[in-house]
């Protein structure tokens, strides 16, 4: 008797304002429609919870490889989140109360046997900036505070500082500050809102240069290959948003060593897909939002990460049954 077609769901930013060339999430719905899955299109404001059952105004969608027409919908019907094989959750920061409520209805789907990629619990828990501090011998010295006179502080004894949110993406907010620098007191006001938020302080690394490396990994093992992001020369941030260069790079020695660090605790976590940042020999980011990367690693070394993703997916849905 053939299977019956799974049956995945993804929660995302609205499908028409993507980039299909660069789309991680694209990727993943083009591997499951290889495979001959059925596609059911979220957004957050299609959830509801009703007598602790999680439901969705889903929409069928089918996607093509097409930069000028990569999806059509379907049907609307609301669904049981618990009846669905998989969902996807890929909604994009920022990280705020409403990402935080839509993973309380996904833990509800998972109870009801969905498999939810990333576990809903490691999306409140792994915050891309703060995690870091798991693995403080992965990363650059790093103080996560409010108080602008301990930023102050950490800025004069290190002379040259990178600065952000913890909830930000995209590079935005990100500023590399040097000792004598008469806006550090405004950015620190206007980062930590005058001592009422949390903020980032790290010290620079100067191999940003050289590219901010992102790094997939998949079931705990990270792709053999990186994507750096290599800054303009206008600018300190290593994000292709802030108009970063790509260029593709085998992961070195250093690269593996901090994989083989925080992949088994990402797969301890539940986390099926991540994207962690490096600088130099440095860990400086942990992403289990929404990371990015797989279309250009594919290009440029004619690899099919979101198959991996997928077998892994399967790997474990055979185990459950």
């Amino acid at each position: 008797m053939a299977k019956a077609p799974l049956k995945i769901g993804i929660i995302l930013d609205p499908i028409g304002s993507i980039d299909p060339r660069k789309d991680s999430s694209l990727a993943m719905l083009i591997e499951a429609s290889h495979r001959g899955a059925e596609l059911y299109y979220f957004e957050q404001q299609h959830l509801h919870m009703l007598s602790g059952k999680a439901f969705g105004l889903s929409t069928e969608l089918k996607v093509h490889d097409d930069n000028e027409h990569w999806f059509d919908f379907g049907v609307q019907k609301k669904i049981n989140l618990g009846d669905l094989d998989v969902i996807l959750m890929r909604k994009d920061p920022p990280f705020d109360m409403e990402f935080i409520y839509t993973t309380y209805i996904l833990d509800r789907a998972k109870l009801d046997g969905a498999l939810i990629i990333n576990e809903p619990q490691a999306l409140r828990d792994i915050n891309e900036k703060v995690f870091t501090g798991w693995f403080p011998e992965c990363v650059p010295l790093t103080l996560v505070s409010r108080s602008i006179i301990e930023i102050k502080s950490f800025l004069k004894q290190h002379n040259k500082i990178v600065v952000k949110p913890l909830d930000g993406m995209g590079g935005r907010s990100v500023f590399v500050i040097t000792n004598g620098d008469k806006n550090a007191n405004v950015i620190f006001e206007t980062l930590t809102d005058n001592g009422k938020r949390f903020a980032l302080a790290q010290i620079f690394v100067p191999e940003i240069t050289h590219g901010d490396k992102r790094i997939l990994i998949v079931d705990g093992q990270p792709v053999p290959f990186a994507l750096a992001r290599i800054p303009p020369e206008d600018d300190n941030r290593g994000n292709i948003v802030a108009g970063a260069i790509t260029k593709g790079q085998k992961l070195t020695n250093e690269d593996m060593r901090i994989c083989s660090k925080v992949g088994p605790i990402l797969k301890k976590h539940g986390v099926l897909f991540a994207g962690i940042d490096v600088i130099g020999s440095y860990l400086t980011e942990i992403n289990v939002t929404s990371p990015t990367g797989i279309r250009e690693l594919d290009k440029q070394f004619n690899l099919n990460i979101a198959g991996l993703l997928f077998d892994a997916i399967e790997r474990i849905l055979s185990q459950d049954v």
